[in-house]
């Protein structure tokens, strides 16, 4: 990871399942099972060739030496045997003087015009070999890489992989690649995810935007290992995902944290010290194979084979419906984001108990003319034959007899799909549900609206809002 100077100069509601041991799925999400298991002992393997890369070439990898072209050739001979098409990009503007090159991998397969990157720089910093920082990131990546073409499922999606020359010196190697490309070509890129500092000893678990629709997949893993993730803070603007951020692709990826100290809630939360920083040799020459965490180095990269196969794997509407972390903070619990509207009705309200966890949505119950809404923008998986936005609604009123006064409806993209009303007030929280399935393979905006009369007041309260599918 790029040091604070660069940001600076930059201007920069379910529960969650038991975690599950190293090495291991969750088995309490069986959508996450559809990913194959990542080895953990190939990933410490590609490790060890890149700390034998740097102890080759005076201890390190730093983009301008031999530590660093070693490391390179390594990664794409790889790749190359695997089957995949290799570029090596020369960083001809912007880079550090002598800077190595990136390093491109595309697997030839899955449309073209939808492509998923993943992402880590492979150099490191002139101190030391830099394992965790970044060989923990461009290990996981490269056996993620690997694992797909054994695995070589049809792909709906094209996945491209990346490891960025130059990052330590100010994110020049994935500046260039992004800056040089055209504005079709950018188009093309869904989503960018990074993977940087994966594997610190007194880490964290932090997911970049991690209410976006990008962050989904990568947040529902952790969620489903009871780790709680949180932001990722300390890293913004400070890796090679800012880049992308900068000409509008989406992003997301895993850290597990630098310089920046554990709290202690974290520490009550993940475990280690708290009060001392996430990587103890951050940018130091011990920064070696004895700094890696192997435990959160095996949940990072099985997460990114979970996001790889849900974002592209299948084939045309036969591909995977995995609708785990489609709609983001469907509980309400973790403040208002992504839902946008009038997300004041977001709270604890008092004088009612909510479905799960202590935070709904009220919607209405004003008793006046008035309109209320709520909604988040979300990706219905292409491979579901069966789609079904599921949420649990109660109605109380103050309105009598059979006539709909006050409505509450469930829009996509502005087209109503169902509505209830007044007259369906009563038995308190009630599971309800609109079909998305015509909206498989597509992003669209799912909004809740209640609208009241001029006089009696209805309330819609809405919570645990999950997409379910087949």
């Amino acid at each position: 990871m790029a040091g604070t100077l660069l940001a600076l100069v930059l201007g920069l509601g379910t529960l969650p399942a038991a975690a599950t041991p190293s090495g291991t799925s969750p088995a309490s999400t069986p959508t996450a099972l559809a990913a194959p298991d990542i080895s953990l002992t190939a990933v410490r393997a590609h490790l060890d060739e890149l700390s034998a890369a740097a102890a080759r070439n005076g201890g390190n990898r730093r983009s301008t030496g031999q530590g660093y072209r070693d490391s390179v050739a390594y990664v794409k001979g790889k790749l190359q045997a695997a089957g995949y098409t290799v570029t090596e990009q020369p960083c001809t503007s912007g880079c550090t003087s002598g800077a190595g090159p990136n390093l491109i991998a595309e697997w030839p397969q899955g449309d073209a015009s939808a492509v998923y990157m993943f992402g880590a720089h492979l150099d490191g910093v002139s101190a030391g070999p830099g394992m965790n920082d970044n060989g923990s990131g461009s290990a996981a990546l490269l056996e993620n890489a690997l694992t797909l073409a054994r695995e070589n499922p049809d792909l709906r999606n094209r996945v491209r992989f990346a490891w960025w020359t130059d990052e330590e010196q100010g994110l020049n190697g994935s500046d260039f690649y992004v800056r040089t490309l055209s504005s079709a070509e950018r188009s093309r890129i869904k989503a960018y995810y990074n993977f940087d500092m994966v594997a610190s000893l007194n880490g964290g678990y932090f997911v970049n935007h991690i209410t976006s629709a990008a962050a989904a997949p990568m947040k529902a893993y952790w969620d489903s290992l009871g780790l709680r993730p949180e932001e990722n803070t300390e890293g913004a603007g400070r890796s090679d995902d800012y880049s992308f951020e900068r000409y509008g692709i989406p992003t997301s990826g895993y850290a597990m944290g630098a310089s920046a100290r554990k709290t202690s809630a974290q520490a009550a939360k993940w475990g280690g010290t708290s009060g001392a920083a996430y990587d103890p040799c951050y940018h130091r020459s011990c920064d070696t194979l004895s700094n890696i965490n192997t435990t959160g180095l095996d949940r990072a990269a099985d997460g990114i084979a979970y996001t790889v196969w849900q974002q592209a794997v299948g084939t045309g509407g036969g591909g995977t419906c995995d609708p785990a972390g489609v709609v983001g903070n469907g509980g309400f619990e973790s403040g208002t984001a992504p839902w946008t509207g009038t997300t004041a009705v977001i709270a604890a309200h008092s004088g009612r108990t909510a479905h799960g966890g202590t935070r709904f949505a009220w919607l209405g119950g004003n008793g006046s003319t008035s309109t209320e809404s709520v909604g988040q923008t979300v990706t219905v998986p292409a491979g579901c034959t069966r789609a079904s936005l599921d949420f649990w609604l109660w109605i109380e009123t103050a309105e009598s007899g059979s006539r709909a006064y006050d409505t509450f409806s469930v829009r996509v993209n502005g087209s109503t799909l169902a509505t209830w009303s007044n007259v369906h007030a009563g038995g308190g929280w009630t599971q309800r549900s609109a079909d998305l399935s015509a909206y498989a393979g597509q992003t669209v905006t799912v909004t809740f609206t209640a609208t009241e009369d001029h006089s009696l007041q209805t309330g819609f309260l809405l919570d645990d809002v999950s997409l379910s599918g087949a």
